[in-house]
């Protein structure tokens, strides 16, 4: 059926004062000011107490983390040393904890407006090998659309890296667990509901082999490729030690500079970075919450977007950033960038909402999703403005950033409403929050 969204208080579309008609998933059309739709439909929804964004996408998470929130071993501490406090936690996850924290993390974000789901999940061993399946049927059971990556790490403690022994898997299971979960999973169709990327996870912790040969498979079967790069200085200092050179000539020695490639963070770029990355289209995603709690850097997100790379937002893992929330990163990126670029005119509510829905579909490779426009899929976040942290506002779209907004009234996801009254449709939020609240308990258990 056709449904008129109309009237809405604001709206992120020049052309939709009047709303917009859903029908089949997508918007079929946008409705001006003072008139009527044009084509017919059977329902009208009143959106007069609602703002309307296209729905957020995320494209950067580690959803396992949600069960490491504000834990003391991982407190005040900077990116390698705090790996090196959880990796030994982390080796304990097994598939029930594995998918609680996904289920709980998809919520999360469902609740904050966003439509699409992303998660970089390197965490596959003995006991969850099916990892990215588990994501994918979260994904799929709670309605949101996704991009799971099949991320990977083959270097360990043996080989004097990081992560624990038995974390990490041979380059041969890697690459036929991803050539199984592409060929299962991946749909590169118009309004696709699951997508798989490849992520092997950074380059400490994977060989260039494996990086060359996950490129080459991505090609193969037409899919993303994600992966951590230049998010700390140890980073850079231990990539011209061990390889002799940056890290993004690291990626170039890997065959990854290339329109595919999205990377995380992507702090500490200097000016050639920034040109390279841009001239081969290489998107970033920028983490302002997690780049300032673990004290990592400040991205270079306008430099790197004149230069010509997309730049989306993530949230990234819940450790590190302690929310799954793209409402607050918005708000984060618009304060973190004022700062580090010393401006308040360069950087405006604007910019960092279209970094949150438009930047971040040029990052994951789509142009059906992140408009409010013609023949794009169904895929809003509405938000009232019923609460004391908005009262007096003179610029309803605005205040959704200057103002802290951070949980989404309604949620639509092709067409289908997946958020009702700030509830997710379907799902016993309690219950979940228990039982992931003990799983966090039993994780970290002496």
């Amino acid at each position: 059926m056709a449904m008129w969204i109309k009237a809405p208080l604001a709206i992120l579309s020049d052309e939709a004062s009047g709303g917009l008609v859903v029908e089949g998933g997508k918007i079929v059309e946008l409705v001006p000011a003072g008139h009527q739709p044009r084509s017919g439909y059977t329902e009208v929804f009143d959106a007069s107490r609602h703002v309307i964004l296209p729905g957020l996408i995320n494209t950067h998470h580690h959803f396992f983390q949600t069960l490491s929130r504000a834990h003391p071993g991982g407190r005040d501490q900077q990116l390698f040393p705090w790996l090196a406090n959880f990796f030994p936690y982390w080796s304990r996850l097994d598939s029930g904890m594995f998918r609680l924290s996904a289920r709980l993390a998809l919520a999360e974000l469902l609740l904050s407006g966003c439509t699409t789901a992303m998660d970089h999940n390197y965490i596959v061993y003995q006991g969850i090998e099916n990892a990215t399946d588990i994501e994918v049927q979260e994904a799929q059971a709670i309605g949101i659309r996704a991009t799971i990556t099949r991320g990977s790490m083959s270097l360990s403690k043996k080989d004097g890296m990081v992560p624990e022994d038995r974390m990490v898997q041979d380059e041969d299971t890697i690459l036929a667990d991803c050539e199984r979960v592409l060929s299962k999973y991946h749909d590169r169709s118009d309004g696709a509901m699951t997508q798989i990327a490849l992520a092997p996870c950074a380059p400490m912790s994977v060989s260039r082999d494996l990086m060359r040969k996950t490129a080459l498979l991505a090609e193969k079967h037409d899919c993303r490729l994600h992966t951590h790069l230049a998010e700390t200085k140890d980073e850079e200092v231990f990539c011209q030690e061990v390889f002799g050179y940056r890290p993004v000539d690291w990626l170039a020695d890997c065959n990854w500079l290339q329109p595919r490639v999205w990377l995380a963070h992507g702090i500490h770029f200097n000016d050639d970075d920034c040109a390279r990355l841009g001239r081969h289209g290489v998107g970033i995603c920028h983490c302002p919450t997690s780049n300032a709690v673990l004290a990592s850097g400040f991205c270079r997100t306008l430099d790197l977007e004149a230069a010509g790379s997309p730049v989306g937002l993530g949230v990234d893992g819940s450790a590190s950033n302690d929310a799954s929330n793209m409402m607050e990163e918005a708000r984060h990126a618009l304060m973190v960038n004022r700062l580090g670029y010393e401006s308040t005119e360069r950087i405006t509510h604007r910019d960092v909402l279209r970094w949150a829905t438009k930047g971040s579909a040029r990052c994951l490779g789509r142009d059906d999703i992140g408009e409010i426009a013609l023949g794009k899929q169904a895929d809003l976040a509405m938000f009232t403005l019923n609460e004391f942290r908005f009262s007096g506002n003179h610029d309803p779209l605005a205040a959704l950033i200057h103002c802290g907004a951070n949980r989404a009234d309604r949620v639509m996801v092709a067409g289908q409403w997946r958020v009702l009254d700030g509830r997710v449709v379907g799902l016993d939020q309690e219950k979940l929050i228990a039982e992931h609240s003990a799983a966090a308990l039993r994780l970290f258990a002496s």
